[in-house]
């Protein structure tokens, strides 16, 4: 590649921000100082020289000027398309610029050398190559813009040098770009930087075109889908003419639902926010239908509904008496509601601070007794809706407060959904089940039910799908459940405790008589003149065939009896009617399950040998009896100490202890052989070796069923006990006493001694059972031993019974 220099001395035609390459012919605005005194210097200057005027032009970039400028030659002075005076002017090659200099005219002259180098002939391979690869990205760039007469013209140039130059007239160029390729000399590089920018500029109108075309085709979707749309909403619109219904039902005009609702104040301005972002978001946006959904919700839900309260007090309290038996305290504590609701409405004071009176009660009792009926009743007493809830076995917190709308397919907690499904503000809100709520990972619910159970705090509860204030004050929550303990402390301590401790037999005559035998007989199939049943023979159903606090196992034996009635009589072995005495229940359903001791031959009872005790208990399933066995071990072939049995807890193995200490220290006042104890292995067993137990109340029927066979002293079959004792001897107080009672009173025990402490329990206890017990309440462990020990058999000396 060969080169060569001339030099130059020119005047300076300054172009602001703009490039011409050799080969370009530009108009120039000769209103511009600058441009007009450079073409007056050049034009002074050719009248002495051959040729036409020469000038300079240099890019000035920001006002500094570029190293290399292009010497163009003046070939026309005229009018411009605009009418204003201008020069054509045509690049003919690179100068280098050198020092400044003086000349004709107002221009600027400067010295400089021209830049010229030639490619050698033929062209190499790869300069060729790049000369193809250039025209066709030229050729393919202008075919896209339809500049169809300029492709030949690229296509006829075969210089190297003066086709990378032609790129100068690229409009995609900045001026950065363009001064680059001015300022590089040699024409193979120049050429191979014009491809670069070109292939560039290809790339990224490809892209350009690719997302332009994927705008146009989802701007194309979305009319066509408006336009279906629309064309939908018509053929609905011309539907309902048809069918005569009225244009004005839209179902989905949201704003006007949200406007028309009875809505309190804060919930409509949350409702009308959720209807500006339905409005503002488009229908494929899966936001709009949880909007709508939400909507639905709030729309759905009794925000301003009451039920009025039924405040016939005596109506109220005979609707209880004739749908449940007993139960005295829970229906004397809805009186009382009931009537005190009654005095502040007379009085003007429904509400006060923010709060109504609604109430929260906990029923507490073992199973069967009737705890999730009575919520129905309470309801149907008050003239209010009733819903029941299930919480057995919730583990979700959200369950209680709802989910957070962010999550797919979010709902309101139950506690809402209840009110939905209520259609009032006041229902009678059933929790059933409430000791049975667990935790895991996804929260505590029963900590949740703290802000729903308090009446301080309830009327702003907030749920987390809702997110606005929902008044639940004045709602009547019944929560059920078996076991107090499990129910946490926080949570009982929102509730007013109101103890279900089971049925005497009496209440389940009367119970079975009017409630479940009347309903069995219907589901039988059986009127209610082709079976009777007597009293007597309810009376040893409840006694004998089943032992329980409640009355589910006694109803079903009613039912077991009636099927079995209704097949003898399909299978022609009975005719109708038919009476159903004492008698004939062994013929119909078998021996009875339950007998008590007391009925049982003497010899066959489990306290017929010195060492058994007969104890008291309360479990889930409300109050048991429990026999305490003693025995000694064989000097010679057992081990000296204290065997427990019976899957017994750490509380009723320390009440072992304490029993076998007392006897060890007190022996000789006793008049017991104390020295059995500290040479043979004691062995105390609790039957019913499945069934955990715990608890202090066992002392003084250990100590007792200990000292029955130190004594050989039979314990008397007729007496249970129950009470803590101390190591000096002392009866503590215990609690449960009602349903130990009760449980006494089903086994057939006549006598029960207790703690005096407890004495005042006694009340709690119906009179009935009171007046066949014989209840001594005592203080020291030397009393129950004196009432419960039958008195020895002419002065004999004990036998101790060994164990095997």
């Amino acid at each position: 590649m060969a080169s060569t220099s001339t030099p130059l001395t020119l005047p300076v035609l300054p172009l602001d921000d703009e490039v011409v390459l050799p080969g370009m012919v530009v108009p120039l605005d000769l209103n511009d100082a600058d441009v007009r005194a450079a073409v007056e210097a050049a034009q002074a200057a050719a009248r002495s020289e051959p040729g036409k005027p020469k000038v300079l032009l240099v890019p000035r970039i920001d006002g500094t000027y570029a190293s290399t400028g292009v010497l163009g030659t003046v070939e026309q002075v005229g009018r411009l398309a605009d009418g204003d005076p201008g020069a054509l002017i045509r690049g003919r090659g690179r100068v280098k610029i050198g020092a400044g200099t003086t000349g004709p005219g107002a221009a600027l002259w400067v010295e400089g050398t021209t830049v010229e180098q030639t490619v050698p002939e033929p062209l190499p391979g790869h300069v060729a190559d790049l000369v193809k690869e250039y025209k066709a990205l030229a050729t393919a760039w202008l075919r896209k813009r339809g500049a169809w007469q300029v492709v030949d013209r690229v296509q006829a140039i075969d210089d190297v040098s003066a086709l990378a130059d032609n790129s100068g007239y690229s409009p995609f160029l900045t001026t950065e770009q363009k001064v680059e390729l001015l300022e590089t000399a040699d024409p193979i590089a120049r050429l191979k930087l014009a491809t670069q920018q070109l292939r560039d500029h290809l790339a990224e109108q490809d892209v350009a075109e690719t997302i332009a075309k994927d705008v146009q085709e989802g701007v194309d979707k979305q009319q066509r889908e408006f336009l279906l749309r629309r064309q939908l909403e018509a053929v609905r619109k011309e539907l309902r003419e048809i069918n005569g219904e009225q244009d004005g039902e839209e179902s989905d005009d949201y704003r006007a639902r949200v406007e028309a609702a009875d809505l309190p104040e804060k919930v409509r301005e949350a409702a009308l926010k959720e209807v500006d972002k339905l409005e503002r978001s488009s229908d494929q946006s899966p936001e709009g239908s949880w909007i709508r959904t939400w909507l639905d919700t709030v729309l759905e839900l009794p925000w301003n509904e009451r039920t009025e309260d039924a405040y016939d007090i005596q109506g109220a309290k005979s609707v209880l008496d004739a749908e449940h038996a007993g139960l005295e305290d829970v229906k004397a504590r809805i009186t009382e509601y009931l009537a005190v609701r009654k005095r502040r409405s007379d009085r003007g004071l429904g509400v006060i601070g923010g709060r109504r009176g609604g109430a929260v009660l906990a029923l507490v009792g073992p199973p069967g007794v009737g705890k999730t009926s009575l919520g129905e009743s309470v309801a149907h007493a008050m003239g209010r809706k009733f819903v029941r809830v299930a919480l057995g076995g919730v583990r979700d917190e959200a369950e209680i407060r709802g989910h957070r709308r962010t999550y797919v397919g979010a709902l309101p907690g139950r506690i809402v959904r209840a009110i939905k499904e209520a259609g009032s503000m006041n229902p009678v809100v059933l929790l059933d089940e409430i000791d049975k709520v667990g935790s895991d990972f996804r929260g505590d619910p029963a900590a949740a039910l703290l802000e729903v159970l308090d009446p301080a705090q309830n009327h702003t509860f907030r749920d987390h799908y809702l997110e606005v204030e929902l008044d639940l004050s004045d709602v009547v929550f019944l929560a059920t459940a078996n076991v107090l303990e499990a129910i946490p402390e926080a949570l009982l301590d929102r509730m007013e405790l109101v103890r279900l401790d089971g049925y005497t037999e009496d209440e389940k005559v009367v119970i079975a008589r009017d409630h479940l035998l009347p309903r069995q007989l219907e589901r039988a199939g059986i009127d209610k003149d082709e079976v009777t049943l007597e009293e007597s023979a309810l009376r040893k159903l409840a006694g004998e065939y089943t032992r329980e606090a409640g009355v589910r196992t006694l109803e079903r034996s009613i039912a077991r009896l009636l099927r079995k009635v209704a097949a003898q009589h399909e299978l022609g072995e009975r005719e109708l009617p038919f009476t159903i005495g004492a008698d004939d229940l062994r013929a119909l359903i078998g021996r009875p399950h339950h007998v008590p001791e007391s009925a049982q031959d003497p010899a066959e009872r489990r306290t017929a040998v010195p060492g058994v005790a007969t104890g008291l208990a309360v479990t889930g399933a409300g109050g048991d009896v429990l026999y305490v066995e003693a025995s000694l071990a064989d000097p010679e072939t057992g081990a000296a100490g204290l065997t427990l049995t019976g899957q017994l807890g750490d509380v009723m193995k320390e009440s072992a202890q304490i029993a076998l200490s007392f006897l060890r220290s007190h022996g000789a006042e006793l008049e017991l052989p104390v020295g059995d104890l500290k040479d043979r292995g004691v062995h105390i067993h609790f039957p019913a070796g499945a069934v955990p137990k715990d608890g202090p109340s066992a002392g003084v029927t250990m100590t007792t069923a200990l000292a029955s066979l130190l004594s050989g002293r039979l314990v008397r079959t007729d007496v249970a006990m129950t009470g803590e004792v101390s190591l000096t001897g002392r009866v503590l107080p215990i609690g449960g006493v009602k349903q130990k009672l009760l449980a006494a009173h089903r086994a057939g025990v006549t006598t029960v001694i207790i703690p005096k402490r407890n004495e005042a329990d006694l009340d709690d206890v119906p009179a009935e059972v009171l007046d066949k017990l014989d209840v001594h309440a005592v203080t020291d462990v030397r009393q129950v031993l004196e009432l419960a020990l039958s008195p020895a058999v002419n002065g004999a000396a004990p036998e101790v019974p060994v164990a095997a």
